[in-house]
């Protein structure tokens, strides 16, 4: 993708406004889907979330597993605030948590 940024000249645009990444940990259920997570963080953030990416999984004794996703959020147009991001990593970990049934860590 950047490859593609840098021939038409547009680097700076996406290289000027830097991202922000936040983790979010959780014990998932039988009936999660990395792709109806995708679609919680994608209708709270919109296009200011950039990438939604599993970084660690493990099971423990117990049979129960977790898994913890990087979300990369960034916008085009200008920088965003910490208040900004927190709150929507909040409303992303309260959805993502009620919706998809799982058990935040």
């Amino acid at each position: 993708m950047l490859g593609f940024l840098f021939m038409f000249g547009l680097q700076s645009l996406s290289l000027q406004f830097p991202p922000c990444y936040k983790d979010m940990s959780f014990w998932i259920s039988d009936s999660f889907t990395e792709n109806n997570l995708c679609e919680v963080v994608r209708g709270i953030a919109g296009d200011l979330a950039e990438e939604v990416r599993l970084i660690d999984n493990f099971t423990n004794k117990k049979g129960m597993t977790s898994h913890c996703y990087r979300i990369a959020y960034r916008s085009m147009e200008r920088s965003l605030t910490d208040n900004e991001i927190n709150q929507l990593q909040g409303s992303v970990r309260e959805t993502v948590q009620t919706k998809l049934n799982v058990v935040l860590r």
